[in-house]
């Protein structure tokens, strides 16, 4: 039993803090991906760790409200939101501070708290990086996103990336078609995630609709695979409006610019994966490598998410937690290295010392009477004088 005076050093359940290595490792791979982002066009933006919570909230759905911390702010009375995803803030930032019409490439990475841990860290307080793409509605740019996407967990390490694919309009519609509302529409949601086709055919045996919306509705958690399945999705949803067909017929298009640019890239199906349902509007995808049960980045489309913030445009992206992609990576911590300096006063050495820092080393100075030596501190070199000096 842990006594009242060590509790009070314990952290709560699913929040950590970095030591020295593990937060250097952590900042190396961060500058990495943005170094690779501002590669391709995008530009780092630094929303709030906290805002009014209806913005936070804005078109993301009842799943991320419950992510959500909020607390009172004490200046206003009103509701504030601790950030649980950057995503509708850079919509927001989008939409209402820098406007105009042109495709904007934004990237971010930066803290978020959530309510419940998710993710191989099992954290709450992930560090969300990713990549948002506003202003374009063509498959040229998902392409793009998906493309930057692979490169980011290429650019850590992660080069065994199988990529699923699916589009929220097509269960969307089918449901529409049904005339499901939206408490029926929401049981079958829940339902298609598990893939639970008997619990499907429960729930639509007890509804009022026709056979043949049932049977499409029923085969959605059939429809999972390779490139056979838009195929075989074509021939089992042929009754189907065309805003299913349009779906399909963009998938397509997307693997196929996909595969032009990453020939090797593997590509599943899965027309009942609907992550992100609530707030996405299309597009729905995310990259998996073998030993890890669920994604390790995640993205899609989501049009008109900036409609409250004044413009209603275009969006699709991207975002991961690199604390999950510094778990599975190869690489690892690099050993500290640094150069000792003495404890001596001497103009030469601290001339020495500034020339050293400016060529990019780290420098530390011994404090007289410390304890420990150059390992301990970090340092795997001696700064000592020489017969040409220091």
């Amino acid at each position: 039993m842990t006594s009242p005076r060590e509790e009070r050093w314990l952290l709560p359940e699913g929040v950590e803090e970095l030591l020295p290595d593990q937060a250097e490792h952590l900042e190396r791979l961060g500058r990495r991906l943005l170094d690779l982002f501002r590669a391709w066009g995008y530009r780092l933006v630094v929303p709030p760790l906290i805002e009014h919570l209806e913005s936070l909230l804005v078109g993301t759905g009842r799943d991320l409200e419950l992510q959500t911390f909020k607390l009172t702010d004490q200046m206003s009375g009103r509701l504030l939101g601790v950030r649980a995803d950057i995503t509708p803030q850079v919509a927001r930032i989008d939409a209402h501070r820098l406007r105009g019409p042109e495709p904007r490439r934004l990237c971010y990475l930066g803290p978020v708290l959530r309510t419940r841990p998710e993710g191989l860290a099992q954290s709450r307080c992930p560090v969300q990086v990713g990549a948002e793409l506003y202003g374009h509605a063509g498959l040229e740019s998902d392409v793009e996103v998906l493309h930057l996407m692979l490169e980011a967990l290429a650019a850590v390490g992660l080069e065994r990336v199988h990529l699923d694919l699916g589009h929220v309009e097509v269960y969307r519609s089918l449901a529409r078609e049904a005339g499901l509302d939206a408490e029926q529409e929401q049981e079958l949601f829940d339902a298609l995630q598990r893939k639970a086709r008997p619990e499907v055919e429960a729930l639509l045996a007890g509804l009022s609709m026709d056979t043949e919306r049932r049977r499409r509705l029923v085969r959605l958690t059939e429809l999972h695979g390779g490139e056979e399945v838009l195929d075989e999705a074509r021939r089992a949803l042929a009754g189907a409006g065309d805003a299913v067909h349009r779906a399909l017929d963009e998938l397509e298009g997307i693997a196929e610019r996909l595969r032009r640019r990453l020939p090797g890239i593997h590509v599943h199906y899965d027309l009942a994966e609907l992550r992100g349902y609530h707030y996405q509007s299309g597009v729905v995808f995310a990259a998996l490598v073998p030993g890890h049960g669920s994604e390790v980045a995640r993205g899609g489309r989501y049009d008109g998410i900036g409609r409250a913030f004044g413009a209603a445009r275009p969006a699709t992206g991207f975002s991961a937690d690199l604390l999950t992609l510094i778990h599975l990576s190869p690489e690892r911590p690099e050993p500290p290295r640094g150069i000792l300096a003495p404890a001596v006063e001497d103009s030469a050495l601290h001339r020495r010392v500034a020339e050293l820092r400016a060529a990019g080393e780290r420098v530390c100075y011994e404090l007289p009477g410390q304890a420990g030596g150059a390992a301990e501190l970090g340092c795997d070199r001696l700064l000592r004088r020489g017969p040409a000096g220091w």
